[in-house]
């Protein structure tokens, strides 16, 4: 599989993910797919959709910042929105494709953008 494939997989995961299409993510994910995060350890793809899908509802939309790759892994750093209360979020992803399909998924809570602050200096 080429960078190419390994990027437009998780790039079309987040759009399915942003338009609640499920059927599109089940395709995306295999059989043998885990999830990983601050709250869940390994579950498996019936886990993630049961417990993690639902919150799909509470993000308004995501804007991959940066994408980086090695073989059949990349890492996502994107930022969101709530639709609760409209706060923006960043959060970083690690993924691991095999076969087309996302096998791996580890997600590293960020944190809420302050947008009123001035920039950080260098």
């Amino acid at each position: 599989m080429n960078q190419q494939d390994v990027s437009e997989t998780v790039r079309r995961l987040f759009a399915a993910f942003q338009k609640k299409d499920r059927k599109v993510a089940e395709e995306l994910l295999a059989d043998d797919f885990t999830f990983s995060s601050p709250r869940d350890d390994r579950i498996s793809k019936a886990e993630y959709f049961e417990r993690c899908w639902p919150n799909s509802d509470r993000i308004r939309n995501f804007e991959i910042e940066q994408l980086f790759e090695k073989g059949n892994e990349a890492f996502v750093r994107y930022v969101a929105q709530r639709t609760s209360d409209g706060v923006r979020f960043r959060n970083t992803e690690y993924f691991r494709v095999e076969g087309g399909k996302i096998k791996e998924v580890d997600v590293y809570f960020g944190r809420d953008l302050v947008t009123d602050l001035p920039p950080a200096r260098k």
